[in-house]
């Protein structure tokens, strides 16, 4: 795989921490751990690909879990040992998501990917990313795939705050002008998707679909008055969302998608 520049450069200057630490930026943070803890039993092996700056990583680490990391942005690398903790069991090195030699068939309970998606620009790339997130899962094990959505991204960031001009997306061939599916390239950074996309992608691996999840739902398209709720109001709204979003009628309308999976147990 061809390094990215145009993300490497991107991640070189932007401030994950600071974007998490947004209440509507929370949302995905609440509503992934929320699934992940469904599926930990006590001494569980996670590895995180694709860890960023580990905020993840180091909340599963906290919490007694042995944790490997994988991270391509050197940048990152140097704040998640920086965020890293003496008691915390974990290790983190530079690799991409398409290639895990460095570990083992099956030796993972629980596998994240959690952010190469967004940045893989072609089914074949995409299929590689997530074969090597299942040869290292356990067989019964759990992986956790996120995709960032077209829909909740051009209501919030095209029609709503004008971050993005849709005409121009159109213009340029990255808008279907009828259907207003998405064909992204690696320097627009984010490869926009669809549901059916994802389940197209899916169809060929042996895998049993666990759930399949609105992570932020309309958390980043209202941002400023989720961020402008007070503890209480916005515990209520983050219940809301936790008792939604899964449902079919708004698994669109989101910025992010988790799609969660098992890995079929082997066959005698």
């Amino acid at each position: 795989m061809e390094t990215n520049h145009y993300l490497i450069d991107f991640y070189n200057h932007y401030d994950e921490e600071r974007r998490l630490s947004f209440r509507h930026g929370s949302v995905e943070f609440f509503t992934t751990m929320n699934y992940i803890k469904k599926y930990l039993i006590p001494g569980d092996r996670i590895l995180e690909i694709g860890a960023a700056t580990g905020r993840y990583s180091h909340a599963l680490a906290e919490q007694g879990y042995t944790v490997d990391a994988v991270e391509l942005v050197e940048h990152n690398i140097e704040i998640f040992r920086k965020n890293t903790k003496p008691e915390e069991n974990i290790t983190i090195r530079q690799g991409n998501a398409m290639d895990l030699s460095a570990f083992a068939d099956n030796a993972y309970d629980i596998t994240l990917l959690l952010g190469p998606l967004y940045h893989l620009y072609n089914t074949k790339d995409k299929k590689q990313a997530l074969s090597e997130a299942i040869r290292v899962t356990k067989p019964g094990g759990v992986i956790f795939a996120a995709y960032v959505i077209s829909d909740g991204c051009l209501l919030d960031e095209g029609f709503k705050r004008g971050t993005i001009s849709v005409a121009d997306y159109i213009k340029n061939g990255l808008l279907d002008p009828k259907t207003f599916a998405a064909q992204s390239q690696p320097k627009d950074l984010f490869e926009l998707v669809r549901k059916e996309n994802i389940d197209d992608l899916m169809a060929a691996f042996p895998v049993s679909r666990l759930h399949y999840v609105a992570a932020d739902g309309c958390a980043l398209f209202m941002r400023e008055a989720v961020d402008a709720m007070d503890e209480d109001t916005f515990r209520l709204f983050l219940n809301y969302h936790l008792a939604t979003c899964e449902r079919q009628d708004l698994l669109g309308i989101t910025s992010h998608a988790i799609d969660i999976f098992r890995k079929d147990q082997k066959k005698d």
